[in-house]
């Protein structure tokens, strides 16, 4: 399978001596859905911009899709879609023209601009606004615009940086299941988030950067296979017994009609599940305390005391 993003060696030292980037290595396959996270100032941003043209790197190699950044600078731009974490269009701009105008900017002539804008504004779900102002929108509408300027010029990649930030569950909701159908159809998709469980249910595979430092790259599935626990709040409508025997599990009562089990990873919740019935112990809601992503990456990120 061909290679959508490989970056070597990259670094960035800015004007003010900030190493933002200290040499990191990424790869990205064509067709994934790949998350890229990291807390405030760890390099997502810097690294974002220089693969998508935006920052000059201090050194290393971006190539895209095979294409070295230095040498095919248009080619690689128009090769991907960055859909950027703050609002940067003119907001007294119709929003049917901030579409057809980006496309523009790619070269696309506007009758092919104007079909493409019309696809892209009913799908997401902008078409009754395409004549209003960018400034009258809401702000799950003004997310969906940055989204679709991003895919005007049918892009082979398309990088988000915190595409749901600051919108409703049910906007990012639908973002996500609109993610997975372009993943879908082929689009390598690279994502920045801070909700931890929009990159478990999304993303296949994962790169976590640290102090400007790839600290972990794995697929999510051998990443949350790390998690050494789980923590789970089991409730009851019957009153809980005062003892319970606790068998590959430790639990702590908390109230008369809930529990909180801690399950190590060899443990089984259905097991779990069947000692509690045989002390006559009925379950009738489990849900989980933490995000698992987000506990292994609190571990990886921890700084040494």
């Amino acid at each position: 399978m061909q290679v959508a993003l490989s970056i070597k060696d990259l670094q960035k030292t800015y004007a003010n001596q900030l190493h933002a980037l200290k040499g990191i290595d990424l790869q990205v396959e064509q067709g994934d859905f790949f998350a890229l996270l990291g807390s405030n100032g760890a390099g997502k941003t810097t690294a974002i911009g220089i693969i998508c043209g935006l920052l000059h790197k201090t050194h290393g190699n971006v190539k895209i899709l095979g294409l070295d950044q230095d040498t095919h600078e248009n080619e690689v731009k128009r090769l991907i879609g960055l859909m950027p974490q703050e609002f940067n269009f003119n907001p007294f701009e119709p929003v049917e023209e901030i579409l057809i105008n980006q496309a523009g900017f790619h070269g696309i002539n506007k009758s092919v601009a104007k079909a493409q804008s019309d696809i892209l504004l009913k799908k997401m779900e902008l078409w009754d606004k395409r004549l209003d102002q960018a400034k009258s929108l809401s702000g799950g509408m003004k997310r969906r615009l940055m989204l679709a300027r991003a895919l005007i010029h049918q892009p082979k990649i398309l990088i988000l940086d915190e595409p749901t930030a600051g919108v409703d569950v049910e906007i990012r909701r639908s973002m996500w299941a609109y993610l997975k159908e372009l993943n879908s159809e082929g689009m390598t998709i690279i994502l920045t988030t801070h909700y931890l469980e929009e990159a478990e249910s999304l993303c296949r595979n994962i790169a976590i950067l640290n102090e400007g430092e790839v600290v972990e790259q794995t697929s999510m599935k051998k990443l949350l296979a790390k998690v050494s626990h789980q923590v789970l709040i089991l409730e009851s409508s019957s009153v809980l017994p005062k003892n319970i025997t606790q068998e590959k599990f430790t639990c702590e009562r908390l109230d008369d009609h809930s529990l909180q089990v801690v399950l190590e990873s060899d443990t089984n919740i259905t097991d779990v599940l069947q000692n509690l019935s045989n002390q006559g112990v009925s379950v009738d809601h489990v849900r989980s305390t933490q995000n698992r992503l987000e506990t292994l990456f609190l571990c990886l990120t921890a700084k040494d005391d």
